[in-house]
Formats: structure tokens, sequence, C-alpha cells
């Protein structure tokens, strides 16, 4: 069993990440342009799956003399020509590793006049090509589903998610399908015209045949495009999201788009991915009980990425941080502030697996790799919860609004977020930032005190260590006492501060940061955070870097049952059946945490059993597993089928 470690992301190999370095620096070293405005006129054929397009793009020079421009395009995009505003040609170099054409101008453009040049291009994109983003399918061209999203570069992009655009599209298709876009549209014969004339990123279209279902919930009407078993869920969707909608127009402010078009992409593309007014979700994002992680996140969106978005890469954690951070929010609506700090425990661990990358830093990350995501989002999502505890919660979604507010249509800076919660606040953040923001690194606190009795009660007098030099953060202390239990904050500034705490009652235990408000490091922590970096390169079948990252764990802490079972894990895919039992039955021996490894367990030695023709024993490991009555990720369906059917080996082929 392997469950998810980055909700709605596709995990990539960590070795793409000095990729990623190269793709910056080859990014800084071009002619800086700011793109105004897309005129797309494109013929899309899902029949022969292909796509004809002239494109003319607008843009001013942000220097003086700029002679080049380099623009992102699909590596599967023929380019036939390339012009200028007076129709003279224009040279363009592909750049194959890079996506990349770099266009040269016979004579200098100078600084802030408007440019036009006008590509012309055709090709194939059915899916099976090598995607822009390794892995990730962002556009296809068939007859059951098409669908072109903005990263995978089918119209030429300058400035990839920070430079944003207007757009007017002419989308011509063949008689039977209908097409969907970003903002006001109108259809004449087999074109169908798209205009957004705000600034944003209205770059996806879907291509697509039947009618859609038009969910009306709290007078939000939703039109979901589903497919095939997921049709069924359609209305579930649509309510979903009108009720998301509602429930986020009261933390952020007014929707960019209330109303919202969800469309059904294919598989192989992520989870979840958002445009303006349009969410596209893959086929397994879609099931039964409404997958409302990734609902949540591509709805937040609307606001952290098509109202306002990052300046540059370096501060995407800005949206992907708070769309992770809404995914919480909405937990603790639903559930309880105990559901948002489990799931923020949950983000700490994988935002603690990059621990050498500033967030302020994310453009040095692949985009969708693991690291961005643990940065970026997890990261981001925690340190959104850190400055909502030192804010205050009325502060901090005050001072959400007043950004949203103050920087709509637009981008933003880091700067730009912190102004705001300061003018919110009353009092300078920077210290905030400087830590969680600017730096790498998290504390491991270590506390001494001393108790004495006072005329009026007792009083703690103590200390704070923790070895990050610039660290300032308000720090929670919880004190058991003979009485009532006493909750104080304080300041806690440098390598080492002391501290006096008066109490009423007679201290019996004292726990430093109880609800787990910082982000920090501890002897479990580490331990999860090496299980967690394990289960990343196990899930890009890294198997040696991942049995090194488990070791790690059990170094620390012999008797977790989590880091004995992801060894087996491995051992089971390998095939290598005697050392997969082994390292199981150590998961029996150890603290059982979390609870589901039992029951897991029981199924996976069952299955070692049915390949080994033990069928008895097999059937006594089900038996066993169904006696937990654990269903944690359908486990008590899973012994069902195997009590009927004996287990199956896997093919070999792939491992």
């Amino acid at each position: 069993m392997r469950f998810s470690i980055v909700a709605g992301c596709v995990l990539l190999a960590a070795g793409l990440a000095g990729q990623s370095a190269l793709a910056q620096n080859s990014e800084e070293r071009r002619s800086r342009i700011d793109v105004e405005s897309y005129v797309i006129d494109a013929q899309v054929n899902p029949d022969t799956q292909t796509l004809a397009a002239r494109v003319t793009v607008r843009f001013t020079p942000l220097d003086d003399q700029v002679n080049s421009a380099t623009f992102e395009l699909n590596n599967n995009l023929n380019i036939s020509k390339i012009v200028d505003g007076a129709g003279q040609s224009i040279s363009g170099a592909r750049n194959q590793q890079e996506n990349t054409v770099r266009l040269t101008f016979p004579q200098g453009l100078p600084k802030g006049q408007p440019v036009s040049v006008t590509f012309t291009y055709d090709g194939r994109l059915t899916g099976k090509e090598e995607s822009p983003i390794y892995g990730i399918k962002f556009a296809q061209i068939s007859p059951d589903s098409t669908f072109l999203l903005y990263p995978s570069r089918w119209f030429p992009v300058s400035g990839y998610t920070a430079d944003r655009f207007t757009s007017k599209m002419n989308i011509t298709v063949p008689a039977g399908y209908q097409v969907i876009g970003s903002g006001s549209g109108s259809t004449s014969g087999a074109v169908s015209t798209f205009e957004f004339n705000k600034p944003s990123f209205p770059g996806d279209i879907a291509v697509l045949k039947g009618q859609p279902v038009k969910n009306n919930t709290d007078g939000i009407t939703t039109t979901l495009w589903f497919r095939g078993g997921e049709a069924a869920f359609a209305n579930a969707y649509g309510a979903a999201a009108a009720q998301i909608v509602s429930h986020f127009t009261g933390v952020f402010g007014l929707a960019p788009y209330a109303n919202l078009t969800v469309v059904e992409t294919a598989d192989g593309a992520p989870n979840g991915y958002c445009g303006p007014g349009i969410l596209f979700l893959a086929p397994h994002a879609i099931v039964k009980d409404v997958n409302t992680n990734v609902m949540v996140n591509q709805i937040a969106r609307q606001w952290w990425q098509v109202d306002v978005s990052p300046v540059n890469r370096n501060h995407m954690w800005l949206e992907n941080g708070m769309a992770l951070y809404a995914e919480a929010l909405w937990l603790e609506k639903e559930k309880g502030a105990a559901a948002l700090d489990q799931r923020m425990k949950d983000a700490a661990i994988t935002a603690l697996t990059v621990d050498n990358v500033p967030l302020i830093q994310t453009a040095r990350l692949e985009d969708y790799s693991p690291e961005y995501w643990a940065l970026s989002a997890s990261k981001g999502a925690v340190v959104m919860q850190m400055l909502r505890s030192t804010m205050g919660d009325e502060k901090f979604f005050k001072g959400l609004k007043l950004f949203l507010e103050q920087k709509a249509w637009q981008s933003a800076t880091t700067e730009d977020f912190r102004k705001a919660c300061e003018s919110v606040m009353g009092e300078e953040l920077r210290y905030f930032f400087i830590q969680w923001v600017e730096s790498n690194g998290a504390p491991e606190f270590k506390l001494e005190y001393t108790i004495f009795r006072t005329q009026k009660g007792f009083r703690v007098q103590g200390k704070i260590a923790q070895d990050l030099d610039t660290f300032r953060m308000p720090v929670d202390l919880h004190i058991e006492t003979e009485g009532n239990p006493e909750d104080k904050r304080i300041e806690v500034m440098g390598t080492s501060s002391e501290f006096s705490v008066d109490t009423f009652g007679k201290p019996k235990k004292i726990t430093i940061d109880p609800g787990n408000k910082v982000l920090r490091m501890s002897p479990q922590v580490r331990v999860e955070v090496a299980i967690r970096r394990g289960e990343q390169f196990a899930q890009v079948s890294e198997f040696a870097d991942a049995l090194k990252e488990y070791q790690k764990a059990l170094d620390t802490q012999r008797n977790s049952s989590m880091a004995h079972y992801r060894v087996a894990e491995i051992f089971f895919l390998q095939h290598n059946y005697q050392s997969a039992a082994n390292e199981f039955r150590q998961v029996f021996d150890g603290d059982l945490q979390p609870k589901w490894t039992e029951v897991w367990t029981h199924i996976y030695l069952g299955k070692i059993f049915d390949i080994s023709g033990q069928r008895e024993r097999a059937v006594n490991e089900y038996t066993q597993a169904q006696r937990t009555r654990d269903n944690t990720q359908g486990a008590q369906d899973e012994v069902g089928k195997y009590l009927k059917t004996p287990y199956k080996e896997a093919s070999r082929e792939a491992v």
C-alpha cells in the first residue's frame, strides 16, 4: 500500500532539481520583456489529434536595445514562420532541452515601446509525447478528452507562472465539439471566441462533446463536464464547489469567479489544475466521496493565482502555500481545530524534508518536483499557520483580505504581503519573514527550569535554548499544575532565552509549544522526516536512497513500526519476500504507530504466503487483518477480496 505524500501533486525524480538551477541561470541571462497580450487563432482537431495555430504576442522590452527574446513552446509543435508587426521574418532558434525558441531581432528594440510578433506552428499532441514538465500530462488532443493547459506551453510563453497577460482566443473545432475557455465567450459557426481583458493566466482550453451537468447550490451555478463513471458524481462535486466558494468568500473576500466550470481531464494529468473560472480534475481525483482536498486547493487558487500571483517563482509560496493552507482551513471548518493541527503537523514533516533552501529561493527547484512542493506548498502552509498564531486570528484574516484587495489582478512579492500584514498588525513583522521566508533551518528547543515557592503561589524560572542565532518567535508554554493547567506565551530570541512565569498551583510538568505551532525539530520529528524522505524516493523508484533514509529513522528509533513497514514494502516491491516478511514481523514488535501499519502488515504477510503457496497461513493473516476492523485506505475491502481468491504475484517486468 502507498499513501500520498504531496496532495494534488505528481512526484518527480529528485535529480531534476539540478536541471532547474541551470534553467534558472539561463532565465536570468535572458533579455527582460513584459508580455501584455495574446491573440490566438487555433484549429484543434480531436479526430486527427492535431493543433494548428497562429499566435500574435504583444510585449514590451524592459531593457534598452533588446536584440533577442526567448519564449517557451512545446517541443512537439513545429514552427513554420515567425514575423514581426510589419510582416518581416524573424529568426528563431529552438532549444529542445528547455522547450524554448530564441528570437533574434535585426535591430535592438527600444525600452518601453510595445512590439508584436506572430508565430505560426502546428503539431500533434496526443498526450503520449514528452511533456515540458517531465512525467505529467498537461496537453492531450483526442476524441474522448481534449485539453490544452498553460504548463504544456501550447502557445509561446514568457515568464512562466509570473508574467500575467490578457488574451483573445479564436478556436476552431469540427462539428459536434464545444470549446471551453476563460473569459467572455461566443460562438460563430465552427469558431468559439474567448476574450479575457484582465491580466492573469487565461491560457487553458478544453474541447468537449455532449452536454454538461449544471448544478445550482446556494445561488452558485457550477458547470461540470464529467464522463464515464465519473459523471455520476457531477452533482456532488457541483454542490461541494458552491459550498467551498461560499466559505472562502468569507475568508478571502469576493471571488474572481463564483460560477465555475469543472472539466475532467485524463489519466496522467495532475490531480487538479486551476485556470481563470475553470478547474481541471484527473479521473482518479473524481471519486464517490468528494475529493475536497483537491477541490479546495484548486478553488483557493482563484484568489491566490488567478486574482493575485507571485511576481516571480521565488515567491511561489504565497500561491502554493495558501492553496494548501486552505485545505487545512476547510478541515478546521468541517472537523475542528484538532483536524487543522494534525494537517499542519503532517505538512511540517514534509516541509522539513527540504532543509537547505530558503522559502524565498523556490525558483531553484524543478517545477512539480517533490522538493518544490515540500518547500513552496508544505512549508508555505506551515508559515501561514505560524503567522496566524503570531498575529492572532482576527488580524491574520484581515491581513489576507487587505493583501488581496491591494494587489487584485496584479503580481505581488513577499514584501507586499508582509506590508499588508504589518499595516493590520500595527507593528513590524520583519523578524518573522527573515526567520521563516528568507532563512532555512528549524530550531530544536531545549528547556531547563527551576521551580520556586512564592507568597502567592509558585514561580518557574528557566531557559529555552536552540541553535538559530537570528531566531525570534513567540512560543507557548503549557504548565500542568496540581490545580488547573496554565498556558503562558513567552518571546524566544536568539540561542538562549530566559523566562520567569508565575503560577497559582505547583507545576508538575512543562511542555514547550504544546500545539506544535512552531516549525521545529525533535528526535521524533527527525524520525518522521527521514521516513518521509524515504517515501519520496520510493515513489520515484529510487529504492536504494529510500532504504538509506529508512535506516536513518531506525538508527534513531529502533522500534519505529512505520520505518520497518516502509523497508518491508520496498523488499516486497522487489520480490524479496523473505526479507519483506522479516521486516513485516518487526512491525508487530514496534510501536505500531500509525495504527494502520498493523492491518496492512497482516495483509502483506497474507500476500507473501499466497505467493509461496501457503494458503492456510495466508488466510490466517487475512483473518487477523479482518479482526482489527481497521479500514484505512480500504483495508477491509482488500481483506475480503483475498479471503475469497488467493493473491497473485505482480509482474516482475517493471522492477
